[in-house]
């Protein structure tokens, strides 16, 4: 029996999803299919507000909702706001801010060097990055790019591009496994990896 076609086309759209594979995609349609119409209301909504309400920061481009005017941690002025953070996006910062111990700000780069797929420096948020840096306001650059071929050649460019501004520049210590994702790793590997981080030469 061929599946009715709004079935087929919520089982394609889950189907997009990262991690979920047709079986499971075909498990979430019927589960939707005989709830409630609230949930499957509630769900629709819900991602309807994440697209047209979620932005990102101007200042450092993580996540905000749409009413602010900059993100929760840029805000917080008990932030040390002379120590920045780069990270890759924003589920980095989720991560880092879970270890509850890293008290500076961010800096989405929102993605990384990758030769491969094209993504050149002027596709990243490295301008933005080297502009807050010669505000002055900063002493400290954390690169926290994921231990990865593209985490690694993004934090050696932007040591370059950092150098000439007599800012002290550190990497995150090797306590991440390679090939990993920051989102991944648990909160005691992340606290050793901030306090490990060493001098870039």
């Amino acid at each position: 029996m061929a599946t009715p076609k709004p079935i087929q086309d919520v089982i394609n759209a889950f189907s997009r999803l990262p991690g979920i594979g047709p079986k499971t995609a075909g498990r979430l349609a019927f589960f939707l299919l005989n709830t409630p119409d609230e949930l499957s209301q509630d769900l629709a909504n819900s991602i309807l507000a994440l697209k047209t309400e979620v932005v990102t920061c101007p200042k450092c481009f993580n996540i905000m909702t749409r009413d602010q005017e900059n993100c929760g941690i840029c805000s917080d002025e008990e932030r040390d706001h002379s120590i920045i953070c780069v990270v890759e996006d924003a589920m980095d910062v989720v991560a880092l801010e879970r270890v509850g111990s890293y008290v500076g700000i961010y800096h989405v780069l929102q993605g990384v060097l990758s030769p491969i797929e094209g993504v050149a420096p002027q596709d990243l948020r490295i301008q933005e990055l080297i502009e807050r840096v010669q505000g002055g306001e900063v002493k400290e650059v954390i690169l926290a790019t994921n231990p990865s071929m593209e985490g690694d050649a993004t934090a050696m460019y932007l040591q370059q591009r950092l150098q000439p501004l007599s800012v002290r520049v550190t990497r995150l210590a090797r306590g991440l496994p390679v090939g990993s994702d920051l989102e991944y790793a648990d909160p005691t590997t992340l606290m050793r990896a901030l306090n490990g981080r060493q001098d870039l030469e």
